[in-house]
């Protein structure tokens, strides 16, 4: 059931990327990113398996935070695209904060959640730090190369500028995340395995988000 959910998961998701751009534009596209990269962050916590092999569940929403930047240079230009992308990293950095403060309040005597927010919101610092680091320095390099190819070729090759600028930025990001978070945690054939199956399943979503992008053609909100 993992790989049918887990492939359901990722069409649903792609496939609100488009209907949140239809109906709020650009706005929504800004507002979706922040929204993922949040969420993501939380579901990363979770390991699955999925045909045979270990990984993390934030994989399928911060791919479509790829496909909402890629949206956003295509088309309203490399500067809206960078916005989207400070923005994301400084929600990211309150969140963090905001939530190590919260667990510093002393909970009631009746009080149950306070374990459980422990659990999933006392991240450690290097596990945030290598989180942020990734999203910041993949996602302007995502922006950087899928410009770099159209000013090469124009109009022509959406297919190419998306699928080159997201699976070299998702390299970018596993490398950063894994060696700053978790180098050093587990053995290095482990960590091999960690680094290799972030990347996969990343990778996957990123080119079933391809027809998505010629989608956004059509239904193009130009709010």
């Amino acid at each position: 059931m993992n790989e049918i959910l887990w492939i359901g998961f990722a069409l649903l998701d792609l496939s609100l990327v488009l209907v949140v751009y239809k109906f709020f534009g650009k706005t929504g596209l800004f507002g979706l990113i922040v929204f993922n990269l949040i969420l993501c962050n939380i579901q990363v916590l979770k390991t699955i398996e999925l045909f045979g092999m270990t990984t993390t569940l934030g994989n399928i929403l911060y791919a479509s935070v790829f496909l909402s930047t890629d949206l956003l240079s295509e088309f309203h230009g490399k500067k809206e695209a960078q916005k989207a992308v400070f923005l994301g990293f400084m929600i990211l950095v309150m969140a963090v904060v905001y939530m190590q403060l919260a667990l510093m309040f002393k909970p009631s005597a009746d009080d149950f959640v306070q374990p459980h927010l422990e659990v999933i919101f006392g991240f450690l610092p290097r596990l945030a730090l290598g989180s942020l680091c990734a999203y910041l320095l993949s996602q302007l390099h995502d922006v950087y190369v899928f410009h770099k190819l159209k000013e090469k070729f124009g109009d022509r090759h959406l297919w190419l500028r998306n699928n080159a600028s997201t699976l070299l930025s998702q390299l970018l990001d596993s490398a950063v995340f894994c060696f700053v978070a978790l180098w050093g945690v587990f053995p290095f054939d482990i960590w091999v395995e960690i680094f290799f199956t972030t990347y996969l399943f990343k990778v996957i979503v990123a080119v079933m988000d391809t027809p998505f992008i010629y989608l956004a053609r059509r239904i193009r909100c130009r709010a």
